[in-house]
């Protein structure tokens, strides 16, 4: 197989340089970046030269720009790589998806894909167009290798724990997760500057559309294991949206600008923006109900960073992640029994899980049962990247390996995602 050569296209989101944060076997050094000049790019590249400069374990990427005001099409004529990276602006991301693969080119691209109803069409074609061509088109859903969500997946797999999820109502959902992202934070140990473009939700999508991807993702990857789940097992049952509210003082902090755009003039109120980025989503998947909370706030508590909750309901217990002042803000998970032989199989679940988790082990806390995860596998969100692009590179050295299941879950995600945002949008 030969060596993968990286090309990164108009990599404006932060998240392409993190594809880059480590160094694989596998990956020439050597890396092509197509973008049009100006802040984006030079941001994108001052990141990639503090991953060279570090002082622990430091990369040895060579770096070859080119810049044009028509990117893709020369990056299309040029091809010096077989991988293209892409993560900047969700709105046309697609295209730029689909063009990639019609060239022959693998794509790691970064969520979301689509953030309209309208591009769902185009999602099928490049779906379509990676199977026909065995090329790797691969979402970064790096919350899968979050280890919390790995442990939950495998415990509500087991039916001895778990039991069966319970379907739940719509006004007791059997699913519930939440997360909560901040706008001004740190990334790879400096403080994160965003585009103003960022705050324009018709570029970057509302909260359903995009971070809303993982919470849709989790919920079909951890219930559902190894299984397809296509749009016609959810169905929408209802949407809402509301802005989180930023000072000009604000917006000028985390983006360098004096002033709001004038893009974003019809989001001002009152001399602030109204950023319309919280959304709640009900669905239900096969049967179960499913409740979405995804939510932006400007700024962290000091020793906070994102928040994320989950329930999943079984008849046996329920397993729940928790991320709050008792868990000192780090995600922990808690299994909560509903009948009396739920011990005996959470330590027997354990124990076979010490085998590939050394160090795992349990706590009793106020009636429920907490995993006691040994730090090691705290690996944090930056470093999912590395473990995403592993994967990738195992599907991409034998496309047969690809499981249909992963296609046809990303379909469905989209769908829900996408026509979400529209019903959200119609209940203002």
């Amino acid at each position: 197989m030969t060596a993968v050569r990286l090309i990164a296209y108009e990599p404006g989101h932060f998240h392409a340089a993190l594809v880059q944060k480590e160094m694989l076997p596998g990956i020439a050094p050597r890396v092509h970046v197509y973008a049009t000049l100006g802040p984006d790019l030079l941001s994108h590249l001052s990141r990639i030269a503090s991953f060279n400069s570090r002082c622990d374990n430091p990369t040895a990427w060579e770096v070859e720009v080119h810049t044009s005001n028509d990117p893709l099409s020369r990056m299309l004529e040029e091809r010096p790589g077989n991988v293209v990276v892409i993560s900047g602006r969700n709105r046309g991301k697609i295209d730029a998806i689909l063009a990639s693969l019609r060239a022959g080119l693998h794509v790691l691209a970064d969520k979301p894909w689509v953030i309209t109803t309208g591009d769902l069409s185009k999602l099928d074609e490049a779906i379509r167009t990676a199977r026909e061509n065995r090329l790797i088109a691969l979402d970064i859903m790096t919350e899968r290798h979050e280890i919390t969500a790995a442990l939950t997946r495998r415990l509500i797999a087991d039916s001895e724990v778990f039991g069966e999820p319970n379907s739940g109502t719509a006004h007791r959902p059997g699913v519930i997760l939440e997360s909560v992202h901040y706008l001004c934070k740190n990334v790879a140990g400096k403080p994160l500057r965003r585009p103003a473009w960022f705050f324009d939700v018709e570029q970057q999508g509302e909260g359903l559309a995009d971070v809303g991807t993982h919470l849709v993702d989790l919920v079909s990857w951890t219930l559902f294991a190894d299984q397809s789940v296509t749009a016609d097992d959810v169905e929408l049952l209802r949407a809402s949206r509301t802005p989180t509210i930023l000072s000009r003082a604000d917006f000028g902090r985390v983006t360098g600008e004096a002033d709001f755009p004038p893009n974003l003039s019809e989001c001002i109120r009152s001399g602030q923006l109204l950023h319309h980025v919280n959304t709640t989503c009900l669905y239900r998947v096969r049967g179960l109900h499913v409740w979405l909370n995804v939510g932006w706030e400007f700024e962290a508590p000091p020793g906070r960073g994102d928040y994320h909750f989950a329930r999943y309901s079984g008849t046996k217990s329920d397993i729940e992640i928790r991320q709050g002042e008792n868990e000192q803000f780090i995600p922990e998970v808690y299994v909560i029994p509903h009948t009396n032989d739920v011990e005996a199989a959470l330590y027997r679940w354990v124990a076979q899980l010490s085998q590939q988790y050394a160090g795992l082990g349990l706590d009793t806390v106020r009636g429920a049962y907490r995993l006691v995860i040994p730090e090691m596998y705290r690996t944090g969100h930056e470093a999912h990247f590395a473990e995403v692009t592993r994967r990738f590179l195992a599907y991409r050295n034998d496309p047969s390996t690809l499981p249909a299941w992963e296609t046809d879950n990303l379909r469905a995600k989209y769908y829900l995602t996408t026509h979400g945002v529209r019903l959200a949008r119609a209940s203002d």
